[in-house]
């Protein structure tokens, strides 16, 4: 089979099965080792963080294990697949597919947003301050430095939900159903960080119940909004990297309020409804009704 030539067809599909993807077919496996390997491991290091004499050791290798823990599965399953392997590597540089567009959407997207979030909660009487440069991190990672865990996740994350996760799932169902599935997942995914003291997911829970709730529900429109991308770039996984390292990035060098974020979730939702309106072909649709990137008629 040649995988270069089907990633091609496949980049140009509905919902993404083609004989390739369907080679991805251990969603369960997957997505239970991914999330209960890291689960053990960062509940650990929460019961850890919290104790009276933490060891700071410990919790950082607990945390960056649970972090691996997900690409080590991926790797895992495609490794004994010569066309997987391929594929992937394939998919690792197949820069050229991806539509100029894309490109740009997956870099300036996430930050964008933002911006705008937070010029629209100045008339609401928030502060012009939140222009500003932070000058640091919001939160630490331990004895790890926080913007190693901030540009490190995108990168193992991205590797495992896009180097077999997604197509997983996409192989049953469609690009739509898979969205909103791994959206789930990867909310849930995210729990237990919030009990290791010091990390970002546990400020957030500190921050209050509104900073909480607008993390959860702003993977949905993050995970519908990346996908399209991912599809649309010919199931390139250094887009979903880029995409997902400029929302970390964007999220953090400002000095945004809690409560701005929120404005930004309610954009991406907005935004994802068109998005998904306008693409119902490529979300809802079979196989051969989907476009390809250099042929979608979204323009924005």
């Amino acid at each position: 089979m040649d995988a270069v030539s089907t990633t091609a067809t496949v980049a140009g599909g509905g919902p993404a099965r083609s004989p390739l993807v369907a080679r991805y077919d251990r969603p369960l496996r997957f997505y239970f080792l991914s999330t209960a390997i890291p689960w053990v491991l960062w509940f650990t290091a929460g019961y850890l963080s919290r104790s009276d004499h933490p060891n700071n050791l410990l919790i950082a290798v607990l945390g960056m294990a649970g972090l691996l823990a997900p690409m080590a599965v991926a790797w895992s399953l495609i490794r004994r697949d010569p066309v997987l392997v391929s594929d992937l590597r394939h998919r690792l540089v197949n820069l050229r597919e991806i539509p100029v567009r894309f490109g740009l959407l997956a870099v300036l997207l996430m930050p964008g947003a933002l911006l705008l979030a937070t010029a629209l909660s100045i008339p609401l009487g928030y502060s012009t301050d939140q222009f500003l440069l932070r000058g640091g991190l919001s939160f630490t990672a331990g004895l790890l430095p926080a913007w190693l865990t901030l540009t490190l996740a995108p990168v193992v994350e991205e590797l495992a939900w896009h180097g077999y996760g997604t197509d997983a799932l996409a192989s049953r169902w469609t690009i739509w159903k898979t969205s909103i599935v791994f959206a789930v997942i990867w909310a849930l995914w995210h729990v237990p960080l919030g009990t290791i003291k010091g990390y970002y997911q546990s400020e957030v829970v500190e921050t209050g119940a509104l900073a909480t709730v607008n993390f959860l529900v702003s993977v949905f429109p993050f995970v519908i909004l990346m996908n399209w991308i991912y599809y649309r770039s010919g199931r390139n996984i250094p887009v979903t990297i880029a995409f997902h390292l400029a929302a970390n990035v964007g999220n953090e060098i400002f000095l945004t309020h809690p409560d701005t974020k929120a404005i930004q979730t309610a954009l991406l939702v907005l935004l994802s409804a068109v998005v998904v309106w306008r693409e119902r072909a490529l979300f809802f649709g079979r196989p051969e009704q989907g476009l390809s990137g250099s042929e979608s008629p979204i323009t924005l």
